[in-house]
Formats: C-alpha cells, sequence, structure tokens
C-alpha cells in the first residue's frame, strides 16, 4: 500500500509541475505585439520584470490585485520576465509557483536587449520595473517602481 501511496504522489507532483510549467510562457517581442493587438478592444497592463529585481517583486502583488479587482472589465494585466531563457525551468516557474501568480506570466525571449528597448519604447533605458499601458491607440509608458495607489490611477488615466 505505501508504494501505491508514493507513487500516486510521485505522479501527481510530476503532473502538477508539468501543468503548471504551462502557465509561464516564451515570448519574443512580434508575439508580445500580436498578443495585444489581439484584444484591441481591451485595456493592457504590461509589467517588466525579473525573479532578481527586488522592487519589481515588490510591486507584483500591486498587478495581481488591479486584475482582481478590475476583472470584470477589459483588462489584461502580461507579467513579462526579463530573467534568462536558461532559468526558465530554475528560477521563473518556481518563483511564479511560489508567489502564487494569476496573471499571464512570459519569459522574453530575445537575444538584443538594446533592440527590444527600443522596440518597447525608445524612451526606455533598460531598467526594471518598467510598466507599459495600452488602449486602443493610447500607450503610456512608465519606468519606475509603483505602489498600489499611482499603479490604480495610471491605469484609470487610460
Amino acid at each position: 500500500m505505501k508504494i501505491k501511496s508514493v507513487l500516486y504522489i510521485f505522479l501527481l507532483s510530476i503532473f502538477s509541475v508539468s501543468a503548471y510549467s504551462q502557465k509561464v510562457k516564451l515570448m519574443n517581442i512580434d508575439q508580445l505585439n500580436e498578443r495585444i493587438k489581439n484584444g484591441k478592444d481591451s485595456t493592457y497592463v504590461v509589467n517588466f520584470w525579473a525573479t532578481w529585481c527586488a522592487p519589481c517583486i515588490k510591486e507584483l502583488p500591486h498587478f495581481e490585485k488591479l486584475s482582481a479587482e478590475y476583472k470584470s472589465e477589459k483588462l489584461a494585466v502580461l507579467l513579462v520576465s526579463l530573467d534568462f531563457k536558461s532559468k526558465l525551468e530554475s528560477n521563473v516557474i518556481p518563483f511564479v509557483k511560489r508567489k502564487n501568480l494569476k496573471n499571464e506570466v512570459f519569459l522574453l525571449n530575445e537575444s538584443s536587449p538594446q533592440e527590444f528597448i527600443d522596440r518597447i519604447d525608445p524612451s526606455w533605458s533598460g531598467s526594471i520595473p518598467a510598466t507599459l499601458f495600452i488602449k486602443g491607440d493610447k500607450r503610456k509608458f512608465v519606468e519606475s517602481e509603483f505602489t498600489y495607489e499611482q499603479l490604480l490611477t495610471e491605469y484609470k488615466k487610460l
């Protein structure tokens, strides 16, 4: 009976990890732009962060709260990790699971930082956290950490 229990727990953990790894997808800038373009009538809040960035980690709960409180509106919060692609399995997926992030999480799969930085916003120095707000043709880029109140204010301005 013990062997069955151990086997059951082992299989359950394998399936839960593999199912969970689906939650963090690799995405390049073209795919990100396509994802945003597919929902023209939605508001997008795209946060650029990394698992090693303390201010990023501090503000992540604010993005979770925003999407939970405004889920009845057409709001999509996209969390785009700038961790290295090689850290997906070892750092990003365990981090997302540990923090129980509910928003869509992507790991940016680009080789040239300066190229993708300029394509997000030419004014971006490359520092994180950084957030892009998009509603229709309106775009606003903010390169700083948010309190919940600041995030809510920026969202409502759109």
